[in-house]
């Protein structure tokens, strides 16, 4: 409550309380009027005129007094202020928890201050259900017209870009290839830093728009960083060697790439006044749990990846300051279809072998993950970029949605649905990780909902395969730890990268969680 005082804009706030105290003055007459109409029609015509011969009184002497509880309520529950960051349900339900809650204190005060002045129950219920439905359906409508008004500025040809920079590190990825799209699709201006290791071509359908810019360079190479940060506003660091088998199969360049390398970004960024930094996570840094986690548990990194991922979580949050805004993102498992499409993926996998083989083995059924379709992880991402910043810095997010908690066996029979004849064989081994993830404050803090099921996500893939834009879904090109152990890892430019990664990797030393990272490769 203190926090929406402190960011309280009386000239944007001003017409929107004044709207809701004449809602409010408009619920409580049409609820006398409904009163009215209910006591004359079940025959209480005594009982009704009795209610309005009194209701002047009442409304002049009474709750005209007392109105401006009502607005002074919604203001201290953030109507006017974090709130209109929220969307759909979430939205409604905190309207219309606030409006009871000032309906409560009002009617409390009513009854201290004027004792046997009050209304009946059949005035009451019904300027609650009236006052709570008239707030909640201003702002849909209002939502709803701005959404309109966005849509036909979108298609005019004078759309003006936005006037800072976003640098999407990795941004020729999985996600940064459909990040990088959405940005340029809201009127962001894009600058992208990625080495291309796996190619250029996710990046094709952007590459002539006047707002993007690439920059071909390592994230572990000091002078390419300093370039790619000049003048920026805001980064959104997504550059990493991904999953346990990648980096699993060499220490080294993990730990430089996932760790040392934003140190380094984050120096860099301070240094040139960024202001928001949204670093991508993992929820795989819970480890293994039956529980279901939230963004206030314990981590426990089972592996390199996910012990990588913490350190760099605590870098950002202790860098953190007045200026540098850093939001941690914990993505959920990601599956659905993309410019670079990964079949290193749970989900993605199991279809593409459902479709080719007919056939998919499940390890562990009963093992839970999150999982959230790609675009989805980018519409989240973009939200809390566009959140107010109060919301979202030096917070932890876990990305995805609780309803898309499943079990592989869930997974399993959902690809069935999909693919009638496939052959589900099940499989017990010694992997026992298992994990569910909440996500309810994502929702609370940036109003983000997934629209993508698992089924979406399964139909979008076997349609793509049915067109042939994926001829062969083992091709080494979308198997990170495949592909890295046929190629090689990312090189050095020269030995003073080295030096400075090794700088960087050292600081890992201040945290006993990472003393059993292995030092990097000579």
């Amino acid at each position: 409550m203190l926090r929406s005082l402190r960011s309280f804009n009386w000239r944007e706030a001003l017409p929107r309380m004044a709207a809701d105290f004449a809602i409010v003055h408009f619920s409580m007459i049409a609820a006398l009027a409904v009163s009215v109409v209910y006591q004359t029609g079940t025959g209480r015509g005594a009982e009704a005129e009795a209610i309005v011969s009194g209701f002047s009184l009442y409304y002049t002497a009474f709750f005209g007094v007392l109105s401006p509880i009502f607005p002074l309520v919604f203001l201290l529950n953030g109507f006017y202020t974090h709130s209109r960051a929220y969307i759909g349900r979430y939205k409604i339900w905190v309207i219309l928890r606030g409006v009871v809650l000032a309906a409560i204190v009002f009617f409390a005060a009513n009854f201290l201050l004027f004792g046997s002045e009050n209304v009946g129950r059949s005035v009451a219920l019904p300027f609650m259900v009236l006052a709570a439905a008239g707030a909640a359906s201003a702002r849909i409508a209002k939502d709803f017209l701005e959404a309109r008004y966005l849509v036909r500025l979108k298609t005019a040809p004078a759309l003006a870009p936005r006037p800072d920079w976003v640098l999407v590190v990795g941004g020729a990825g999985y996600i940064g290839s459909i990040l990088v799209e959405r940005l340029l699709e809201k009127g962001y201006r894009v600058r992208v830093l990625d080495s291309l290791l796996y190619g250029d071509e996710p990046l094709r359908p952007v590459r002539n728009n006047p707002d993007f810019e690439l920059m071909v360079g390592d994230c572990r190479n000091i002078q390419d960083v300093v370039k790619a940060v000049r003048g920026v506003e805001s980064v959104i660091h997504l550059a990493a060697i991904v999953g346990d088998p990648a980096c699993e199969q060499d220490h080294g360049p993990a730990l430089e790439t996932n760790y040392a390398a934003t140190r380094m970004l984050i120096e860099i960024a301070k240094g040139h006044g960024v202001s928001r930094f949204l670093f991508a996570s993992s929820c795989s840094v819970y480890g293994a749990t039956d529980i279901e986690m939230d963004e206030n548990a314990a981590v426990r990194p089972i592996s390199l990846y996910g012990r990588t991922k913490v350190d760099s979580e605590r870098a950002l949050l202790e860098a953190r300051s007045q200026t540098f805004h850093p939001t941690i993102l914990r993505f959920a498992t990601v599956f659905g279809l993309g410019y670079r499409p990964r079949f290193d993926l749970v989900v993605n996998l199991l279809t593409a072998k459902a479709y080719q083989e007919g056939v998919i083995t499940i390890y562990n059924g009963q093992q839970w993950r999150p999982f959230i379709h790609v675009c989805d992880l980018v519409e989240a991402t973009v939200r809390v970029l566009e959140a107010p910043v109060r919301l979202v810095t030096g917070e932890i997010l876990n990305v995805g949605d609780s309803r898309l908690n499943h079990t592989l066996t869930e997974v399993a029979e959902v690809i069935q649905q999909t693919f009638r004849n496939v052959r589900i064989e099940h499989v017990e081994n010694a992997d026992r990780r298992n994990y569910r993830v909440n996500f309810d404050k994502i929702v609370n803090r940036a109003g983000f909902r997934a629209r993508y099921t698992l089924r979406d996500g399964i139909e979008e893939l076997r349609n793509a395969l049915d067109a042939g834009l994926i001829a062969d879904y083992t091709d080494l090109r979308y198997h990170n730890q495949r592909y890295l152990k046929a190629v090689g890892g990312p090189t050095y430019k020269d030995e003073v990268d080295a030096l400075v990664m090794a700088a960087f990797s050292n600081q890992r030393t201040n945290h006993p969680e990472l003393a059993a990272i292995e030092a990097p490769s000579t």
